[in-house]
């Protein structure tokens, strides 16, 4: 009975928010067009990072308060991942207010995560298992460095794929969908679905963005909960299937760092040149753009449900990602 009124309780929450944004948005912060890399016609409020870490907060309380079992994070890794989430957000924030250098960024991200890691040692990612493989590999004294450096990508990947709207709030669906059907936490991200499908109404409208805080914030909830599932639960996702669920995201941030170093660019300094800068440059529809890059990330992932061997998925991910690269480029050059 507890997770029907909960459930309810959240849902109505976030439908006032919903219901309520032309008058709540006016007592937010803004982000205002540049005409460079922020072409919306009119300052957006940049409120949705916000929104889902009160929702974080609230789900977290109320589920510790019913002491609803195997619903959430157990023991210290609950305080570490609160944290982790809120230094993110609050580096993301500055970059939203302030916009912070990419080196500074970059230098903070990493303060966050050396906190975090001093503070609660347990979030280290000490070993990697490979399905196809069946061997798991010890990083041993380099797991701290793996770990900083697996948070560091996933936060840029994440941000780098945001930049259309409802891209990344329909991702991080996606990927909670997949947690609730392995039987990771089910309830929690039931709940944090929630939040995300009304902040995407409202993205979708154009009346709000998640902006780096947001974004950084969905990096720590999702980077914190593969580390959780690796340490808690023997047969959940390897490392590999964690890498096809990300696979779309990381690539193009790959692809996106070697031009930007062959091109003596900041690696980390934002352009136009992302997957869905050039899909919706050929399509001119931001609906179907989305759709293009939310199947590419769900197709690998139908495959390996399906039981297709990982490295097949990864071949053909690859072989899909560089062929739409190599056709849209012809064709934006036409």
């Amino acid at each position: 009975m507890n997770i029907f009124f909960l459930t309810l309780f959240i849902f109505i929450i976030n439908l006032v928010f919903y219901l309520k944004f032309n008058l709540i948005s006016k007592f937010t912060f803004f982000d205002n067009p540049d005409g460079k890399l922020k072409r919306h016609s009119k300052p957006t409020s940049l409120i949705g990072g916000l929104v889902i870490l009160i929702n974080l907060y609230l789900i977290i309380f109320l589920l510790k308060f019913f002491e609803i079992e195997n619903s959430i994070f157990e023991n210290q890794f609950i305080y570490l991942f609160m944290t982790l989430c809120t230094l993110f957000y609050l580096v993301g924030l500055l970059d939203d207010l302030k916009n912070l250098t990419p080196n500074i960024k970059l230098i903070s991200l990493i303060i966050s995560i050396l906190l975090v890691t001093y503070l609660f040692p347990g979030i280290n990612l000490e070993l990697i298992k490979i399905s196809f493989l069946k061997k798991t590999y010890f990083f041993n004294e380099y797991s701290f460095y793996f770990t900083i450096l697996s948070f560091l990508l996933l936060a840029n990947a994440i941000n780098m794929f945001d930049g259309i709207n409802l891209q990344v709030i329909l991702f991080c669906i996606f990927i909670f969908t997949v947690f609730i059907i392995k039987g990771f936490l089910p309830f929690f991200f039931i709940l944090m679905s929630i939040c995300f499908f009304f902040i995407g109404l409202l993205n979708y409208q154009n009346k709000v963005f998640i902006g780096d805080g947001g974004c950084f914030l969905i990096s720590a909830i999702l980077g914190s909960s593969f580390i959780y599932q690796y340490q808690n639960y023997s047969n959940f996702l390897f490392g590999d299937e964690i890498f096809i669920i990300l696979f779309i995201p990381a690539i193009d941030m790959l692809r996106l760092f070697i031009l930007r170093i062959v091109n003596k660019k900041n690696p980390f300094k934002g352009d136009l040149n992302h997957l869905h800068h050039k899909v919706n440059h050929y399509v001119k529809n931001k609906s179907l753009t989305i759709f293009i890059t939310i199947s590419l990330s769900v197709f690998p992932c139908f495959l390996m449900f399906l039981g297709l061997k990982t490295y097949y998925i990864l071949v053909l991910n690859l072989i899909i990602y560089t062929s739409l690269i190599l056709f849209l480029k012809d064709k934006n050059n036409i």
